[in-house]
């Protein structure tokens, strides 16, 4: 049997890459196990020389890994988008969502608010800023990577959430609002590459294949997340 594949990712793609972990073990005889944690925290780790087979993170992060000679050239796969979704403690009034307008008052209406160190709390600081709302950054709370922003408003630490719908849908205590209104949508895109310490490229680059495969992509729809289009032909 082919050694394990070991690859490191952020929290948000975490739900999607355990159940396409299961699928290719089981259907395609390709042992891969993913370890999960905060966007920044992993790159760090790969910045320290962590070996890894595969790697998936946020696009901007993986387009710099690259650039620093850190991923093998040429294997960067757009994946997944993912939208970042509002949320509210369970049971708590539900503001409306419909509008720009309807967000202004939503966010200025909440004493705290939660958001992520990853690329949803940094799109949320800089929609403050397009929004006029500069003054509301004090009642940003931004929890510690790997942790979901969610887990605050069950704790009754913050009134409103922003993050991920993948991290935010199946979080007990928490009421999901729904994707941001028109023009003042986020959205993330989660790229996939072989790091430069992977043991056995051509093994990585098969498992990436895959999971950029038709049965990933229905993977990813019931995880919150949609597949980013068509794979780039390889160099």
């Amino acid at each position: 049997m082919h050694r394990e594949l070991v690859g490191l990712s952020s929290m948000a793609t975490r739900p999607i890459l355990a159940d396409l972990s299961d699928h290719l073990r089981t259907a395609h005889d390709v042992p891969v196990r993913f370890e999960s944690a905060g966007g920044v925290e992993v790159a760090r780790r790969i910045r320290e020389g962590a070996e890894a087979d595969l790697l998936v993170l946020a696009d901007d992060a993986m387009t710099a890994l690259e650039r620093e000679g850190l991923l093998r050239a040429g294997t960067l796969r757009p994946l997944w988008v993912s939208q970042v979704v509002a949320a509210v403690p369970a049971g708590a009034p539900a503001p409306a969502l419909a509008t720009v307008s309807d967000l202004r008052a939503a966010l200025t209406s909440a004493a705290r608010i939660a958001c992520s160190t990853g690329p949803s709390g940094t799109a949320l600081t800089g929609l403050l800023h397009r929004l006029g709302l500069d003054a509301l950054a004090g009642r940003l709370v931004q929890v510690p990577p790997g942790v979901p922003a969610g887990s605050l408003l069950s704790s009754g630490r913050a009134d409103l959430a922003f993050q991920q719908h993948s991290e935010l849908m199946d979080l007990p205590g928490v009421t999901v609002l729904g994707p941001l209104p028109g023009d003042t949508a986020l959205t993330s895109l989660f790229t996939a590459g072989v790091p430069a310490t992977a043991a056995d490229p051509a093994r990585s680059l098969a498992a990436l294949d895959l999971l950029a495969s038709g049965r990933a992509a229905a993977l990813a729809r019931a995880r919150g997340m949609t597949p980013a289009g068509p794979v780039p032909p390889r160099p």
